[in-house]
């Protein structure tokens, strides 16, 4: 390859610059050509844009020409990134009797999310609720535990919440959380017997369910 070819593709690139290059052909010194999208000189050597992304640094030597394309190569569209407005979240909607809960929790000093878990699971919040075994109200109070918390009214969602936030507090006093929650379930005894949470699939369900439901 002659000088005078060398010198002419160090002039165009000199003279025309990258701005001016958008499109160009690049002929190799063995007869390959590359379709790019720009080079621009850098020391001696020549960089060479790809169209696809990338760069190719080679010497000047290896380059015969560098001509315009006459091709039209528009740009490709750039996606333009989503633009995320920051908003604040919606709040979610109130726990019911929310107030009720929170105020006693915390005269009990026991833990609010426990207390709403319970709930959820005792009687998944319905005041009236009443089981086949004569459990009451919210939290499921047993008429002996109603009377030993002096309820007058065990479907009084004040009265029936604190009598079993208390009731609830006294086993966490005796008892590890969980050992709590089954003898909050089928009985202290019945954990003292087995020595831990009674094999009843119904007393696991239900200790599993409020564990989860509280560390959610």
């Amino acid at each position: 390859m002659n000088r005078v070819r060398i010198l002419s593709a160090l002039t165009f690139v000199l003279v025309f610059g990258v701005s001016q290059a958008r499109a160009e052909i690049v002929y190799f010194s063995t007869g390959r050509t590359l379709s790019i999208k720009e080079h621009r000189a850098e020391d001696d050597k020549l960089v060479l844009s790809l169209r696809a992304g990338g760069e190719i640094i080679c010497d000047p030597m290896l380059i015969d020409r560098i001509v315009p394309d006459e091709v039209p190569y528009p740009e490709p569209e750039v996606e333009k990134p989503a633009v995320v407005v920051a908003q604040a979240s919606a709040p979610g909607p109130p726990v019911k009797y929310g107030d009720i809960i929170e105020k006693v929790s915390a005269e009990q000093d026991v833990s609010a999310k426990l207390v709403r878990a319970v709930i959820q699971v005792e009687s998944a919040y319905h005041e009236r609720a009443r089981s086949p075994k004569g459990a009451m109200g919210l939290m499921q109070l047993m008429p002996a535990t109603a009377k030993q918390y002096a309820v007058a009214d065990p479907y009084d969602p004040a009265s029936n919440i604190e009598a079993g936030v208390k009731h609830l507090k006294s086993l966490l006093q005796r008892l590890p959380v969980a050992l709590a929650l089954a003898a909050y379930n089928a009985g202290e005894a019945a954990v003292q017997r087995f020595g831990g949470i009674p094999p009843y699939r119904e007393t696991q369900d239900y200790v599993s369910r409020i564990l989860n439901l509280a560390n959610r």
